[in-house]
């Protein structure tokens, strides 16, 4: 009797449990659709773009930035460069003015934050009134690949109103930890985004390489947020606006070398996506459901897919709990083969759990295999299992624990 309870236990766990891995597959096989179909993009419209950077203390990563944004193949006449030195105690400011920038000095102890800088400078540039089509807001920490603005232009060109670069990982064979942090954003800032494209749902916003209409931030305020990103993403597509994606626009950024150097930056994503999960999860459901009754199913879908975005957990957590419920399962299993009770539903538990499991292995090789990853990646896996008891830990610390919204500088490899 015991046995079978938790037999069904197990199984109910795994039924939640392949329901997010299916749908991961689900965008996977999408994502091999959109990688067939792929079309080039032409433009002789050349859109007149303000490139925004929040920056606090940056004055080591910020000069190759704004270097790497002299180079890019777009007429200099149609694009300018605008830092905010967010409560900045370092040369960020003069750095950014001697680099050819305008500088946009802040300061304000009271409300610290990127959202806060982004918040400010866009009511700046509003006032000042500058000509321009749109924005594009990069991390100091970042450099972009040269057609960037060629690729946005055109894209803009064709009616686009908010497009998400591809935001991928610099150096990633520093450390076995920048390398699976390489791994898990090809397939959180590539895979899913391509498999989303083709289903007809929303990118999102990552936060940085994230293109905008002029119109779209006059209309909406940016949020002050943890994750304000995130947030801004949820006003836009409860407003109608869906955020494409431009693979073929890439930037890069600097991440922590160790997992530790990054544990505030990921405490504080996790706290606000929990944040976003429980504010906006209803409103996305209430008009997914009001969509279906009115026959927009296309709508339904995009505001569904965001239900689903937030729902799934991080893909370390998600492999280290299908891990544990497979385990679990055949640990069943040898019980009653000894007793010789084996019976049809400790059977599916197995099945179920290796499905679950090989279905996360296709969605992480899959995704790999698109951005075209080096060797170093496939070898960093090894450690995944370092990664996952960490995030498990992390993830405790933030559902019982208190985080922070202060913007605190990652420690990098900067020197």
């Amino acid at each position: 009797m015991l046995l079978s309870a938790i037999q069904i236990i197990l199984l109910l766990v795994q039924l939640l449990l392949a329901g997010l891995a299916g749908y991961l597959l689900l965008l996977t096989v999408a994502a091999w659709y959109a990688s067939r179909k792929k079309s080039v993009l032409t433009s002789e419209q050349k859109n007149r773009f303000l490139i925004l950077i929040p920056a606090h203390n940056e004055e080591q990563l910020l000069p190759e930035l704004l270097t790497n944004l002299r180079q890019l193949a777009y007429p200099k006449s149609q694009y300018s460069v605008h830092v905010v030195a967010d409560n900045c105690t370092d040369r960020t400011a003069e750095i950014a003015r001697q680099e050819g920038a305008v500088a946009h000095e802040r300061t304000n102890d009271a409300q610290r934050g990127k959202g806060y800088a982004l918040q400010w400078l866009l009511g700046q540039l509003q006032e000042a009134n500058e000509p321009h089509d749109a924005v594009l807001i990069l991390d100091a920490d970042s450099i972009v690949s040269s057609n960037f603005l060629q690729v946005m232009d055109a894209r803009l060109a064709r009616g686009e109103r908010v497009i998400q670069a591809y935001y991928a990982v610099r150096n990633p064979d520093q450390s076995w930890s920048v390398s699976l942090r390489y791994a898990a954003l090809a397939l959180l800032h590539y895979l899913r985004p391509s498999g989303r494209m083709v289903l007809g749902g929303s990118m999102g916003l990552k936060g940085n390489g994230m293109v905008f209409v002029a119109d779209i931030l006059q209309r909406h305020e940016w949020s002050a947020s943890v994750t304000e990103d995130i947030e801004f993403h949820m006003t836009l597509i409860l407003d109608g606006e869906r955020v494409m994606f431009a693979p073929n626009a890439v930037v890069e950024a600097e991440m922590p070398q160790t997992l530790s150097g990054s544990q505030t930056q990921n405490s504080r994503w996790e706290q606000g996506r929990l944040e976003m999960a429980r504010h906006y999860i209803p409103k996305l459901l209430r008009g997914s459901r009001a969509a279906v009754k009115k026959g927009e199913y296309g709508r339904a879908y995009l505001l569904f897919d965001a239900v689903m975005e937030h729902i799934i957990p991080p893909f370390s957590l998600l492999m280290g709990m299908s891990g544990l419920a497979l385990i679990a399962a055949l640990i069943l299993f040898g019980i009653t083969y000894i007793t010789a009770s084996v019976n049809n539903l400790i059977i599916i538990n197995v099945a179920m759990g290796s499905f679950i499991i090989i279905g996360q292995i296709i969605y992480v090789f899959y995704g790999l295999y698109l951005v075209k990853a080096p060797a170093a990646i496939y070898k960093a896996l090894l450690y995944a299992p370092f990664l996952v008891f960490w995030k498990i830990w992390l993830y405790i610390k933030v559902m019982f624990g208190k985080g922070t919204d202060e913007w605190v500088r990652t420690e990098r490899n900067d020197g």
